[in-house]
């Protein structure tokens, strides 16, 4: 079974750079049916896909993000990473790693549903 483990800092103050690792065990990352994806929630908001990295390190972002977000993975370490800059109060949020399906070595889409979720990291945005 596969398993996903969001780590980094709970508090990272406004115009920093934001990090998270996603620590993958049960499947390797470079196997090219899967997509690992980043996803966040705000408080009292809905969940929000942020971006995804597959197998072979191409990566996609949603585009009110893609100026400021970048993901990318450690295949010895069987990690993937999300970076988000200039944070402002408002990139609170839950933020978690998904393991995902990938159909784009068929020519389909690079990520086609989100499987197994990690629990979920708190990040606040504060001085």
């Amino acid at each position: 079974q596969v398993q996903v483990q969001e780590s980094g800092p709970g508090l990272v103050k406004p115009s920093q750079t934001l990090s998270l690792t996603c620590s993958v065990s049960g499947a390797s990352i470079t196997t090219s049916k899967y997509a690992w994806s980043w996803i966040r929630q705000p408080p009292g908001k809905g969940l929000e896909w942020m971006g995804v990295i597959i197998s072979d390190g191409r990566t996609w972002y949603s585009p009110s993000l893609k100026s400021r977000t970048s993901i990318s993975r450690d295949t010895a370490k069987n990690q993937f990473s999300l970076q988000l800059s200039s944070v402002t109060p408002e990139d609170t949020a839950v933020y978690y790693c998904v393991k995902g399906t990938s159909a784009y070595a068929n020519g389909g889409f690079p990520v086609v549903d989100l499987g197994s979720w990690g629990q979920g990291t708190q990040v606040t945005v504060s001085s």
